[in-house]
């Protein structure tokens, strides 16, 4: 048998992978919250799908990133036919391991029954030979880690955090009400689009607790995750222990990713796994936002003088310099303060007891987000910076490579 035979693909060169043709067509009759067709983003529209599964109609521009732990590498295309910019991701399935085989075919099934805004949109999926290609929505802005290092190194602000994290965790709780868990919660994978729709990424890290038509309330599978995923993971996950772990873990990466966002530094990042856990495991008051959990050589996080409480423990104050943009929207003063609101977020997120911590959709009408307005997608254009412009180069017909990708650790998206 061959990889493709595991795959669930025709021997057939080039097979789009139609949602008619699997076998889990059960996992639809979960699925909860579709929104009506007409109440998609224009994005998703059937005028601005792309459909085809035609290699010549897609020219390859340039590689944005890689990810599935540098398995995929990730490019900006134009779709000939219509001038689309799209995202396609190309993966070797050839170098895929069993596990990794299945993660591809398990994200790829349940995208095309996912219909959500907040959810990444898989457009077409297809095979070239061994080459699984994805077909993808152009996200002009990239994913909310890439803001971080180019626009934001010290920091976003809590306004711009309330807008990303809102619509990060309304595609959360679609997911979870609809059986799944993210297990890859991070800025990393949550992507913002040129007209400001926030959504979510990573679906190869997916998992169902929809089992034979059953939903269970615990998950026992503890795939290999690589060590860059860890410091977002939940205590329960990195345990690996008998209580197992449910959708609460992916509430626990929400609180880091919202340490990440605020300070532009990963938590943990440079702790050993042993060290990062027994940290993790101590619980509140812990709060990540403790300078001590950050690379102290590259920390500018420091205890607030304002007095004011945080719900937490001390406020934090984030020492920030004027960035230097073309746009006065980017300038940030020479030091910010966060809210209680955001701090008793964090603080609810990053409990140590999963039941102690709210659900996604209870998380949406925490105080911290009662500022936001469902109209409000605008809003999160005024706090980004121009619409960043691209030029665009045809290139060669795509072929085949003939060696490996290189092993690159870091990437500008990671899927």
């Amino acid at each position: 048998m061959s990889l493709l035979d595991c795959f669930c693909t025709s021997r057939t060169q080039v097979e789009s992978l139609r949602p008619e043709k699997q076998s889990e067509t059960s996992i639809h009759q979960h699925l909860v919250d579709e929104l009506p067709f007409s109440q998609l983003p224009s994005s998703t529209r059937a005028k601005d799908v792309i459909c085809s599964t035609n290699v010549s109609h897609y020219e390859l521009q340039v590689e944005i990133g890689r990810g599935f732990d540098n398995l995929t590498s990730v490019h900006l295309a134009r779709h000939t036919p219509t001038g689309t910019l799209v995202t396609i991701k190309i993966t070797n399935l050839e170098n895929c391991t069993d596990e990794r085989l299945k993660a591809l075919q398990k994200a790829v099934i349940l995208s095309h029954f996912f219909r959500h805004p907040n959810i990444t949109t898989y457009w077409t999926v297809f095979t070239v030979g061994s080459w699984l290609w994805v077909i993808s929505p152009f996200m002009a802005y990239g994913s909310a880690s890439q803001l971080l290092k180019t626009y934001f190194p010290e920091g976003m602000s809590e306004t711009l955090i309330r807008n990303i994290l809102f619509g990060a965790v309304r595609g959360l709780s679609y997911l979870h009400q609809n059986g799944c868990i993210h297990r890859s919660i991070k800025a990393s994978h949550i992507l913002i689009s040129g007209d400001g729709l926030v959504t979510l990424s990573g679906l190869s890290h997916l998992h169902s607790l929809v089992k034979h038509g059953q939903r269970h309330r615990a998950v026992y599978d503890f795939p290999q995750f690589s060590t860059s995923v860890q410091p977002w993971l939940s205590p329960e996950l990195l345990r690996q222990d008998l209580h197992g772990y449910n959708v609460k873990s992916d509430i626990y990466s929400v609180g880091i990713t919202a340490c990440e966002l605020a300070s532009g530094k990963v938590p943990f990042q440079d702790m050993h796994r042993t060290q990062m856990l027994l940290q993790k495991l101590k619980g509140p008051p812990y709060s990540p936002l403790d300078v001590s959990i950050f690379p102290q050589s590259e920390s500018r996080m420091k205890n607030s003088r304002s007095g004011v409480d945080s719900g937490i423990g001390e406020s934090v104050l984030v020492s920030s310099g004027t960035q230097t943009v073309n746009s006065d929207r980017l300038q940030t003063p020479s030091s910010k303060t966060f809210s209680p609101a955001f701090f008793s977020l964090v603080q609810l997120c990053l409990q140590q007891d999963p039941e102690k911590r709210p659900s996604a959709s209870s998380l949406l009408s925490h105080v911290f987000f009662k500022q936001m307005k469902e109209e409000s997608q605008d809003s999160i254009l005024t706090l980004l910076p121009p619409k960043p412009s691209i030029a665009l180069s045809p290139v060669s017909r795509w072929t085949e490579p003939e060696c490996d990708f290189p092993d690159e650790k870091d990437s500008n998206w990671e899927f």
